[in-house]
């Protein structure tokens, strides 16, 4: 009996301190999930103070540039009750609306109105204080969609805040992201995700569509903006690469493409994209850098000095990549102004008929430095 009454005091003795451990054990479990939630709560609120103090209209970009609202300009258009704007609202709203009357067409998608629109912006809009011959309202105001379409010129926010104008007037969602030196412009499609366009990179870079419909993932390697306070865009559908690309056996054979591309006269500006057969990884990405640093120089060799290629890599659907490649030309730029190819022939034979000099197409300006160069005697 009394041995039984020992092993069962061991038992009960071995049950408690168990059970101690145990207690000891789920009340440190508890401490650290409660901590683990106390976290979490104090990121999300953080989160949440973030989005509530982002400032969109008001901020001035590098403390000069201020994002102003054009709500009233574009509820005015979707109600077609111009009464109460003022007569500068009026003028902006009147020149708007006849160039989505030209660019917009019936039954276009989401994407293919905002397209519409990258695209008239890219032809039309230069960088502002970029021109030799002072224009109307060129300064001080490139940064007000009043400004840009009076003398399509416009500085990163005066292309942002028109961009964001017509969305609005086409009824898209569209915020301005900014951060102290620059601006640029996150649309939503009717995917329901959010993009990043960015047209003054673009058109400073002479890259069409680098920067158009990007991911976040895209956008951060040249840009950064406050993530936690804008919607994620992690879309890819409408990406301007996976929209327009070409497939190919492998990165080789894109370099008889860009050759036959060089080769067309019809445009100054070149934008390829390429997806390939084979299922590219990550660590294949690195790969593009010697096709493209090897692209640039046979051009520099056979007298192509005056273009260059850059690429970038996209995300595209089912986890592949697209690799865009952009062409630019610098001696069809002149001082951030585009000329069309009948346009600069059309210079070029009126300064030879007049001075009896032959000059190159855009004005003789050496893409470089900016200066002139001798002229050519006839």
């Amino acid at each position: 009996m009394k041995k039984t009454v020992v092993i069962l005091s061991l038992v009960l003795a071995a049950s408690v301190a168990v059970s101690a451990v145990t207690l000891g054990y789920t009340v440190t479990q508890s401490r650290r999930v409660n901590s683990f939630i106390t976290n979490q709560l104090k990121r999300q609120a953080k989160a949440e103070e973030k989005k509530g103090n982002y400032k969109e209209d008001g901020y001035k970009v590098g403390d000069k540039y201020e994002i102003r609202s054009t709500k009233d300009i574009s509820d005015a258009y979707k109600s077609g009750d111009d009464s109460k704007l003022s007569d500068t609202d009026k003028e902006t709203l009147k020149k708007a609306s006849d160039i989505l009357k030209k660019i917009i067409k019936d039954g276009d998608s989401d994407y293919q109105k905002e397209l519409a629109v990258y695209d008239w912006m890219y032809q039309n809009i230069g960088q502002g204080a970029s021109t030799v011959v002072t224009l109307p309202s060129a300064s001080g105001s490139d940064f007000t969609p009043q400004g840009v379409l009076v003398s399509k010129q416009a500085v990163c926010v005066g292309y942002a805040t028109t961009f964001r104008m017509f969305m609005q007037m086409l009824g898209l969602e569209c915020h301005i992201v900014h951060n102290d030196y620059h601006s640029w412009d996150l649309v939503k499609l009717d995917d329901g995700c959010w993009y990043h366009v960015d047209i003054y990179t673009d058109v400073s870079g002479c890259t069409e569509y680098q920067n158009f419909n990007m991911t976040d993932a895209t956008a951060e390697s040249g840009h950064d903006w406050d993530s936690a306070a804008l919607p994620a865009a992690d879309g890819v559908k409408y990406t301007y690469a996976v929209q327009n690309n070409k497939q190919v056996k492998d990165l080789y054979a894109v370099i008889p493409l860009v050759k036959k591309e060089l080769e067309k006269k019809a445009s100054d500006r070149h934008s390829l994209y390429f997806s390939f057969k084979k299922n590219y990884t990550s660590d294949d990405l690195q790969k593009a850098d010697p096709v493209v640093n090897g692209l640039n120089s046979a051009m520099s060799m056979a007298g192509m000095g005056d273009k260059s290629i850059n690429g970038a890599w996209y995300n595209g659907e089912n986890n592949t990549y697209v690799l865009g490649l952009f062409i630019s030309d610098y001696s069809a730029q002149q001082n951030g102004t585009k000329l069309t190819a009948k346009e600069r022939n059309k210079l070029a034979a009126a300064i030879k008929k007049a001075f009896g000099v032959e000059v190159t197409s855009d004005g003789d300006m050496d893409p470089v430095n900016g200066d002139y160069k001798e002229g050519r005697k006839k």
